[in-house]
């Protein structure tokens, strides 16, 4: 639903968000009252009404939805010149309603501000502007040339021009401000739907590598007695075939294959219940786990057990994905900007469990470090963040994919700088760039004391 421009500011797509058969429900809604009005108009105020220009105006919009209901299927979904054309065709129809029946002296004329709000929150900005910019067009004409309200006996309704501007300028501001207002809340809507559905997808990327871990150690726990029995019988064939070389052969064959499957399923299996297999494990070890990833690309990640601050234990914490991935992810985003190091402090206490990141680089921008969590952050990076990471958008849906997982785990996080941007003092090796606090109650990730001595379970993947 997006595409890229320059590669670095996403560009919203909304070609193909409406139904046709929206707007014609949504027409014929329009149609009904307005002959409603018209009667009532006619038979309850008295007003002197041309019936055969309304027919004709009303007509219209009655054959455009037949001809729309009839000759084009009911999951149409309209493009983006479609959409604009159905609803520049509403606003025509409604502004030529109002010409017949008093212009802006009209109470109904407010209504011209509906398809310019519809327009605003389903088209791309251009095609919401040119429709906003024809409203505008045709109330300002109004105000100038229409057709007066007459009663019954012929009297002229008037009334002040200073009413009349007024009106006038109500509807201009309605249209300006619930166009722009419209399209920003269905912007966020959509934009925070797209990144939502990105973390869900790196959460079931998560945890498929959770049931994959689960599954191997399994099999490798499972195949090991047939594979001793091919060893043991192998073995035997080996001693008992002294004088048939080749038949021999054979058997130290399969002997030495059965040990090379022994070999491979035994790593396999250790991969298993080492990285994905255990339910829980120890706080360092769950971090050490996610940190693993970029303990290797060349820069120094340190983690700091500072202990307790009560004296407790350390707590044994689930092995959740979302803790892992968004752990691993936060990480890596200190790793890609940190000069030489990165820190990763764990404490505790009976209550809380807490963590900080710690980076040696030059810290959040002032410009974003408030809206660090907002998914696609516009921020243009400098000439060293381009050098630093060539191939980094900038969108910021990385540290909020981290940040809404974390959050479901029931972690509280904060953002900071160890130093002020215009430190001139900043170095390799000082805690001086970006901080990441993260901080849970303690029973929400914990284990109780009690079940700390089952960190294996049955070789059965893990469930959500």
């Amino acid at each position: 639903m997006f595409e890229t421009k320059d590669d670095l500011i996403p560009v919203e797509r909304r070609s193909d968000w409406v139904r046709l058969r929206t707007l014609v429900a949504v027409r014929w809604i329009a149609i009904f009252g307005q002959i409603a009005s018209i009667l009532v108009a006619i038979f309850l105020f008295n007003l002197h009404l041309e019936i055969g220009f309304f027919a004709i105006v009303i007509g219209a919009s009655v054959i455009l939805n037949i001809v729309a209901s009839f000759v084009y299927p009911e999951n149409t979904r309209l493009s983006e010149r479609g959409a604009t054309l159905m609803l520049l065709f509403d606003i025509t129809q409604l502004s030529a309603l109002l010409y017949f029946s008093g212009g802006l002296t009209n109470p109904f004329s407010v209504l011209i501000l509906a398809p310019v709000s519809i327009s605003a929150s389903a088209l791309r900005p251009k095609s919401s502007i040119f429709n906003g910019a024809v409203a505008i067009t045709f109330v300002t004409l109004l105000a100038l040339f229409h057709v007066p309200l007459h009663m019954a006996d012929g009297a002229e309704l008037i009334i002040p021009d200073i009413f009349l501007f007024g009106n006038w300028a109500a509807i201009v501001i309605g249209v300006l401000f619930l166009g722009v207002f419209s399209w920003r809340v269905t912007s966020e809507i959509h934009t925070m739907s797209q990144a939502l559905l990105a973390t869900q997808m790196a959460l079931t990327r998560e945890q498929k590598l959770t049931d994959i871990g689960g599954v191997v150690a399994a099999a490798a726990h499972e195949l090991g007695t047939p594979l001793a029995t091919i060893k043991l019988v192998s073995s035997e064939l080996v001693d008992d075939l002294k004088d048939h070389d080749l038949l021999r052969e054979d058997a130290q064959l399969i002997n030495e294959q059965a040990d090379r499957c022994r070999d491979i399923l035994h790593s396999m299996g250790q991969a298993g219940k080492d990285d994905l297999h255990m339910r829980f494990a120890p706080l360092q070890a769950v971090i050490e786990e996610a940190a693993q990833p970029h303990t290797s690309r060349g820069k120094t990640v340190n983690l700091e057990v500072l202990g307790s601050e009560d004296g407790s234990e350390q707590p044994y914490v689930y092995r959740r994905p979302e803790i892992i991935h968004g752990m691993r992810n936060l990480i890596q985003n200190a790793v890609d900007f940190c000069e030489t190091t990165v820190w990763v402090d764990i404490l505790w206490s009976k209550r809380r469990i807490t963590l900080r990141i710690i980076d040696d680089g030059a810290g959040f921008p002032p410009s974003v470090i408030g809206r660090i969590g907002d998914p696609f952050m516009r921020h243009r990076r400098s000439e060293k963040e381009v050098e630093k990471r060539p191939g980094y958008k900038g969108m910021g849906l990385g540290l909020f994919i981290a940040k809404t997982l974390l959050e479901r785990t029931g972690a509280e996080m904060s953002f900071a700088n160890g130093s002020e941007r215009h430190d001139m003092h900043l170095h390799a090796g000082r805690r001086s760039g970006a901080i990441v606090e993260l901080s849970w109650r303690r029973d929400l990730i914990s284990v109780p004391e009690g079940e700390q001595n089952k960190a294996l379970g049955e070789n059965t993947p893990l469930k959500a």
